[in-house]
């Protein structure tokens, strides 16, 4: 099968929260940008379980073969080959996100979701970046409290292949987490009659990671932490959504992961604009 494929240096940009897969155990959603520029969606990462020092971060470039998705049609969908996660550097958010914002500026950019939509419908292409206003946060109770049977049989069983008989391969790794609410951001963008608002979900793993440590850290009272940490302390932010659509449902959009380097002086902007 690695007659197809390549090897592709790739920052990555996002992770989601995992979720149980037939298949894998559990996966998530890897996205990111090309060495050439080009934006990427991975699959399959069962990303805990793969060899530590193949585990990677946002803002890490990898290095990795892929080949283009045989069945999910979007351009940006390739799938990679794990046991070849070669990680590299990482960029740090030093000098105002001055190298973090450079790759930034390669990816396709819109401050009307219309117009994003618009673009995919036309292009075919499915990750982008939007940057939102008058952001506030909604918490709803998922819509399950608890994996269901199938999901945890899914997320119980060792993976094909493993020197590990079940009891050990459960000892390997812990099981799952599920998050017992849903996360979205509503927000409003600029449309040709004025301020629209949408409402999207959030699927990015540090969104999970943060209520699970707020949950650790402060029990019930969980919520206030975790408001002020994804609300209130990211209004002196320049707050960016990395949007992905669905495979099956390509008109429906998951808010994939949070961007959010520190806004710029008037004064940074105009001369960023000169250059």
């Amino acid at each position: 099968m690695l007659e197809k494929a390549r090897k592709e240096k790739i920052l990555i940009l996002a992770k989601t929260y995992p979720s149980p897969s037939a298949q894998y155990v559990e996966t998530s959603c890897v996205a990111g940008i090309s060495s050439d520029g080009e934006m990427r969606r991975l699959f399959p990462v069962p990303f805990r379980m793969i060899e530590r020092g193949q585990q990677f971060s946002k803002w890490q470039w990898i290095e990795v073969r892929v080949e283009k998705a045989n069945k999910d049609h979007r351009p940006e969908s390739h799938r990679l080959y794990v046991d070849t996660i070669s990680c590299g550097e990482r960029i740090e958010p030093r000098n105002d996100w001055a190298a973090r914002r450079a790759w930034l500026e390669r990816v396709p950019t819109f401050t009307n979701f219309d117009d994003l939509d618009a673009w995919r419908s036309t292009t075919g292409r499915s990750l982008g970046l939007l940057k939102p206003s008058n952001v506030r946060l909604e918490i709803r109770p998922a819509r399950s409290q608890a994996w269901s049977p199938e999901e945890l049989t899914k997320l119980m069983r060792p993976d094909q292949g493993s020197l590990f008989d079940e009891a050990e391969a459960r000892d390997q790794i812990k099981v799952l987490q599920k998050i017992p609410f849903d996360f979205y951001y509503v927000y409003t963008v600029r449309g040709k009659g004025g301020d629209v608002e949408y409402c999207h979900k959030i699927v990015d793993w540090e969104a999970g990671a943060l209520y699970l440590n707020c949950r650790a850290s402060h029990g019930p009272d969980w919520e206030q932490p975790f408001r002020a940490r994804l609300e209130s302390n990211l209004v002196d932010k320049d707050l960016m959504f990395l949007m992905g659509n669905q495979h099956r449902f390509q008109n429906q959009w998951l808010l994939i992961s949070l961007i959010y380097p520190p806004k710029r002086s008037l004064t940074q902007t105009l001369q960023g604009s000169l250059f």
